[in-house]
């Protein structure tokens, strides 16, 4: 038999719709364009340029050489899931049941098990933006909607969320809202107040809340920043997830967490055995080194963020023609340059002309049109250089 008889067509036109129309990330447009380019100053992806310490290694390989290469726990092992325990009630001055924490194959398999417990094909997901990428493609992938909620720049208040607006936003459909604080792209941090404000809100509307406080450490007045855990009771619809990819530079690991009720186990469980089966138990031991004897590592990568902040708004500062709110959180500096409105352009303009790669605001969805954002965590001579370059290209224009 041929194929003669049958309509000509794409592969791609038989696919779901969800898979089809997952949109391209801005972000990766910009990293191929100028990846191979000798000289490029890479400050596109959220990562720093510090490869993951000895000690974290170390605790993997021995999992290794002990034989640790089997099948293991769908929750995480009781020694890892013990360790976030431990590691949230030292955090947030609260004690911590084991049984609220569920190891994941990298934060972003805690967002999709999230979304998929929360909602279904033609629910809606609101989501404070400009935001994370991934954040708007996943809810899409997952047969939902994204529905944006724009938050406020200002040059005297920075980035504020309306509370009114994202109020305003919730319709029948809308089955929860994701926070981001600190936040990527913006830097915004909420404080105790606004979290307790959104909250309020959720619980009035029976809405879940996804938590994403991945950038919680990476503050620079404060130890740590505001959390839901500082406002919620035990059974409120909030679902944490996070990652050990930003404190302890395990990006590559690709190993998180979900901290959500205890009724939500069985829920939880099933929905990683039918996506991954469990996280490697050797990985695993790597998580529980870095919980219980990271702190003085992550100590001085916030440090080193500050460092990088520092430089990066005093350099760009004095151009006199960029705007930003300086970042109370999170590594990024999320700013806009006077005169240019096409930051997607404008992102691959720079890796031609300045050899520096930046994540073009458009990538994060209404309100980062023309913005740029660039990952300030990394040593401070590179963030020094990457920032001469762009204000001597400026001082070009």
């Amino acid at each position: 038999m041929t194929h003669s008889a049958f309509a000509p067509s794409r592969l791609t036109d038989h696919l779901s719709a969800p898979a089809r129309e997952a949109p391209a990330s801005g972000i990766v447009e910009v990293m191929n364009h100028g990846r191979a380019r000798e000289g490029m100053i890479p400050l596109w992806a959220g990562e720093g340029d510090v490869p993951t310490p000895a000690f974290i290694c170390e605790a993997a390989a021995r999992g290794l050489r002990d034989g640790e290469t089997f099948y293991t726990w769908q929750r995480g092992i009781p020694e890892l899931r013990a360790a976030l325990a431990r590691y949230t009630a030292r955090l947030y001055g609260v004690p911590e049941a084991v049984e609220r924490f569920f190891v994941t194959g990298s934060g972003m398999q805690a967002l999709q098990t999230a979304l998929r417990m929360v909602g279904a094909g033609g629910d809606e997901v609101l989501i404070p933006t400009p935001a994370w990428v991934n954040f708007s493609a996943a809810i899409g992938v997952g047969g939902m909607a994204p529905v944006p909620v724009v938050m406020a720049y200002s040059s005297d208040r920075g980035w504020v969320l309306d509370l009114d607006r994202l109020a305003a936003g919730i319709t029948p459909r809308t089955k929860a809202v994701i926070i981001n604080s600190p936040s990527n792209p913006t830097g915004w941090t909420a404080t105790r107040d606004e979290l307790a404000a959104v909250l309020a809100i959720a619980r009035r509307h029976g809405l879940w809340i996804i938590a994403d406080e991945v950038y919680g450490r990476f503050v620079y007045d404060v130890e740590r920043a505001a959390s839901f855990h500082d406002v919620a009771e035990p059974d409120d619809r909030i679902i944490y997830i996070n990652t050990f990819s930003k404190n302890w530079a395990m990006t590559g690991w690709r190993i998180g967490w979900i901290e959500a009720p205890v009724e939500l186990g069985p829920v939880i469980e099933n929905l990683i055995q039918y996506s991954t089966s469990g996280v490697a138990a050797f990985l695993q031991r790597a998580a529980v080194a870095a919980l219980d004897e990271g702190e003085d590592f992550l100590r001085q990568q916030v440090e080193r963020a500050r460092t990088g902040r520092d430089t990066a708004t005093r350099i760009l500062g004095a151009t006199n023609r960029v705007r930003f709110a300086n970042p109370s959180g999170a590594f990024y500096l999320f700013f806009g340059i006077e005169g240019v409105t096409n930051t997607r352009r404008l992102g691959l303009q720079l890796v031609d002309e300045a050899n520096v790669g930046l994540a073009p605001g458009t990538a994060f969805g209404p309100g980062g049109e023309g913005f740029l954002r660039m990952c300030f965590a990394r040593s401070e001579p590179q963030v020094r250089e990457a920032s001469e370059r762009i204000a001597a290209w400026i001082a070009r224009q």
